[in-house]
């Protein structure tokens, strides 16, 4: 089965939301909700004929949604496909990785989604460009009310909604904002940020991790646990969060503004990817950040924070063999990535 590319850039127009989406720092935000049903265990627990029942019930709920939804059955996909998905953050690593009696419930680009028989029976989805925690949380909320209307979750006055993690009772609700923190980074201060985080029970990790640091400067700001807070506290919390990190890693490229061997850096980024024949996944995310960095900095004004977002996902690996049908040496796969860079930031 071949997949139409649905990238979560596929919406995005340009830089014009950054004052209220914070997209030199936010690159995307996802919230995701959580849910079982009632008469069925958790998927742990699930045995086949249980899980093709629950894709059923839940996909003929969503038949009738507007705007509608296609079905894209786990089994039918090959591993680049799977793997493509969770790239473009439309499924998790563990969810691709045995995708039998699985599925994915999605409307058109990708921004709003459902995985059944993950971790939980489902789990709605919403991703958003920059910060935009408020917008996900709606279109999430809206989509679980429908549903609400057609199934029955597991639900306890007490504990809230049921899940199979502990960590996921109460709300079930989960948000993540991708943050691009290259100047704190540099500055050796995301480790300690990230352990006063967790005390706060926030998360803070490295989306591409590599050593101590993250490939890329990338790293996923999430809450962890949902009990005893409602939705509004949680994404309140995760919020405030995100705008002071944004506003410490702001201050950190404020001081670099003018360092020639960063201003250097920057250009010679740009060159790189504008004339290269093979570019390497990791040399790809060390540039490109530095091309993303450049931009914020208005040293680099003729590419946009969409060009940049949407190679990020565009240049992973299996997303790369998606789009050419095949499997790709890896020679083949830089030779790919560098054809790919320079469609999209060839020189002006």
């Amino acid at each position: 089965m071949r997949l139409s590319f649905a990238t979560v850039s596929g919406n995005w127009k340009g830089r014009g939301m950054l004052m209220n989406r914070q997209e030199d720092i936010a690159v995307l935000t996802k919230v995701s909700l959580a849910r079982n049903l009632r008469d069925y265990p958790f998927p742990g627990k699930l045995n086949e004929h249980g899980k093709k029942a629950v894709n059923s019930l839940v996909w003929e709920a969503l038949k009738e949604a507007d705007p509608p939804f296609s079905y894209i059955d786990m089994d039918k996909l090959s591993g680049e496909e799977a793997v493509s998905l969770a790239e473009q953050y439309l499924a998790s690593a563990e969810f691709v990785a045995d995708r039998k009696h699985k599925s994915i419930l999605m409307r058109k680009e990708g921004e709003v989604s459902v995985m059944l028989n993950e971790e939980d029976h489902l789990r709605i989805q919403v991703i958003r460009p920059g910060l935009d925690l408020d917008g996900a949380w709606r279109t999430a909320d809206g989509l679980d009310s429908f549903l609400d209307k057609q199934l029955v979750y597991a639900f306890d006055k007490r504990l809230g909604y049921l899940t199979q993690c502990p960590d996921h009772l109460g709300t079930g609700l989960r948000a993540i904002v991708v943050l691009h923190l290259p100047a704190l980074q540099e500055n050796g201060v995301v480790g300690r940020l990230a352990a006063n985080l967790s005390k706060l029970g926030i998360s803070l990790r490295a989306v591409y991790p590599e050593g101590s640091a993250s490939k890329g400067a990338m790293y996923h700001l999430s809450n962890r646990g949902t009990l005893g807070l409602s939705e509004e506290e949680a994404l309140q919390n995760l919020q405030a969060i995100t705008t002071q990190l944004a506003q410490q890693e702001r201050s950190a490229r404020e001081a670099i503004r003018r360092d020639l061997e960063i201003l250097d850096a920057v250009g010679r980024s740009l060159g790189i990817l504008q004339g290269a024949r093979l570019l390497s996944l990791e040399e790809f995310m060390h540039l490109i950040s530095n091309v993303r960095l450049g931009i914020s900095l208005g040293v680099i004004d003729n590419i946009s924070y969409e060009q940049v977002n949407a190679l990020l996902i565009k240049a992973q690996p299996a997303t790369l063999m998606q789009q050419a049908g095949r499997k790709l040496s890896l020679t083949e796969q830089e030779s790919k990535r560098a054809e790919l860079v320079k469609q999209l930031l060839g020189k002006r």
